[in-house]
Formats: C-alpha cells, structure tokens, sequence
C-alpha cells in the first residue's frame, strides 16, 4: 500500500488559516521547523503522487499552500517534490521523517561533481546554488555530475560537516526568507539514487514542472480575492473592468491546470514537455496579467497596510522568475514545429 493518500483539504486550510494573518513574514529559523512537522504529524506532506489519478488534487494541495505564504511554499512544493521523486525512483526508503528540497538548478559557476563511487554511495566536490532552505531542512536531492559527464540525482544530508552553506550572496526582498543560498562540498558524502540521468528522463521531471504553475496560480488566485472583495464594498466601474480582466485570466489558467493534470494522469509515462510548457506558460501569462490588475485596481493602500497581501505581492514575481520566459517559449516553439497540421484544431 502507497504511503501517499487521499488529501484532505480541509484539514490543511484549517492548519494554514493562522498563518496568513499575521504581521510579519514566516520566521524559517523558529515558525518553519513547528509548521512542517504539524504537517507531518497530520500526514499533509503525503499528497498524491502526479500521474496516479489525482494529479489536480495535488495541485489544488500546493495552491492552497501558496495562497497563505510563497516562501513557505517554495519549501513545501519541494519537500513534497523530492517524496514524489524518490517513489518515482524506487527509493522511497530513504525519505525518513526529514525535511527534504530538491536543488537541480546549474549554472555554469556552480556545479556538484561525483569523484567517487562505491555502490550507492558516493562523494562529491564543488557547489550547488539557488538551494531553497538549505538552512531549515535536514535532507536534499542535488544533480551532481559524473566523471564521463552525466547528470546523477544524489540524497544528502545536510548535518554532514563537510557540507558548507554560503549566505553572503543571498540578497533578495521578495522571497527573502527562503533564503535560497549556495552550499559548498568537500568531499562530502551522498546516495546516488536512480540512474545517472533518470532525472531528467522520467516522466515525473515535467509532472514536477506543473506543480510549480500552480503555486504560481494560488498566490494569484488570492490577490485577485482581496480585489473581488475591494469591489464588492464600492461602486467603481473601474475597478469591476479590471476584477472582470483578472478573472477572464484566471479562467484559462484554471482550465489549463485542470486540463494538463488530466493528461498527465490519463497518460502518466508519456513524455509530458509540450502540455507543461503550454501550461507554465499560461498560467505565467495569467499572472502577469493579475499582479497589474490588481495592483492598477486598488492603488498602493493594501502594499502598505496589509501584510498578506504585501507579501505576495512581493514574492510572486520572484517566484514567476522559476521560469525562463522567452527561453521556455522558445524551446515551446522549437517542439511545436514538429508536430502535425491540425495540433490546434478545436
């Protein structure tokens, strides 16, 4: 039997409800570590697994998260990134009761390399950066390289000494407190799972993708309720024409999640690129599209004077930055010309 489970939403909101209402951003150092382990303690870390027949389940979970805090997010979606990969790569053994991220990301200043391998267990030298929580969480998979070039998914744990993080470059405002640093190795020990690049080809990497827009999508979703509610309390026609175009935005961003999420799970081992690229990039364009809406709509008041909103406003386009924007089109473009005449017939 799978330890991932029928999601209760309910529960999670009843959970999340406090801790959007607040004056301050999340304390990672002191809120982060209680708030994740009453989710574990209450199994809402366990969502469905993408392409098992609740894919939209699992994304309506990481929405909602999103919608009460982004940081806060960025770490959940990952913890709950790296269970979903490790029960992909048959290695769901090692989850533990840790906090877990997933760092993928490689520029070409920073690169984890393999310099040696006995079995499973491997040792690696040079850096990762942009590592999400690298200062509250317990565990991580990293791509780190091998000596004839290729990409290996590789668990470590963080505790490890050798393993060195490196804040002095982290100097963001929206997103601030995800603190998404650079951690340095030095012969530090780690366990290869999977295959040398079976990250990238499972099916799961563009699942993974997805969930991503939806946390995109949650924290639009709540910006445009604080404008429903601005209008609701006052005659502007201004305001409704902007309320009108937010929701005409996140109607097509809705019907894209619900419809990827339904490809995704009629098709889970089908390579997934061009449906989550089109997906990202909607849902990117819708948000875009909300953030100045709603911000043109109701005026600087609620930067100023609600704390909620004023986060959100400030993560989410740090966050929407995941993506590579004309980058990602582009690549979009290169895989729509090989597909045949009528790809877009209704």
């Amino acid at each position: 039997m799978s330890i991932f489970q029928d999601f209760d939403l309910g529960s999670l909101d009843r959970l999340l409800r406090s801790y959007s209402d607040r004056p301050q951003p999340l304390n990672f150092d002191t809120q982060l570590p209680v708030l994740m382990k009453a989710l574990q303690a209450d199994e809402l870390d366990l969502l469905p697994l993408p392409g098992h027949g609740q894919t939209l389940q699992r994304w309506k979970t990481l929405a909602r998260v999103a919608g009460c805090d982004l940081a806060l997010a960025k770490l959940y979606e990952g913890h709950t990134d790296a269970l979903a990969i490790l029960a992909e790569c048959a290695a769901s053994r090692l989850a533990g009761d840790g906090l877990w991220g997933v760092w993928a990301a490689e520029p070409p200043d920073a690169r984890a390399v393999i310099t040696h391998r006995d079995g499973d267990q491997v040792r690696l030298t040079g850096s990762k950066a942009w590592c999400s929580g690298a200062m509250q969480i317990n565990r991580a998979l990293i791509t780190a390289w091998t000596e004839d070039g290729q990409s290996q998914l590789v668990a470590i744990d963080l505790a490890d000494a050798s393993n060195r993080i490196q804040v002095d470059n982290w100097q963001a405002v929206g997103m601030g407190t995800t603190a998404s640093v650079e951690v340095a190795f030095d012969d530090s020990p780690g366990i290869a799972v999977g295959l040398p690049g079976e990250y990238l080809s499972r099916p799961g990497f563009w699942h993974g993708g997805g969930g991503i827009a939806a946390c995109w999508y949650g924290a639009a979703e709540v910006l445009a309720e604080y404008l429903r509610e601005h209008c609701k309390s006052r005659q502007d026609p201004h305001a409704n024409a902007h309320l009108g175009a937010v929701d005409a935005a996140l109607y097509g961003a809705r019907a894209a999640l619900r419809d990827c999420a339904s490809w995704i799970d009629c098709q889970p081992t089908a390579d997934a690129g061009i449906e989550v690229r089109r997906l990202r990039a909607q849902v990117e364009h819708a948000v875009e599209r909300v953030i100045r809406h709603v911000g043109r709509a109701m005026g600087a008041v609620p930067y100023c004077r609600n704390s909620h909103f004023a986060r959100l406003s400030s993560d989410l386009p740090v966050y929407l930055r995941q993506s590579h924007a004309e980058r990602d089109l582009a690549d979009l473009g290169e895989q729509l010309t090989e597909l045949p005449d009528g790809a877009w017939q209704l």
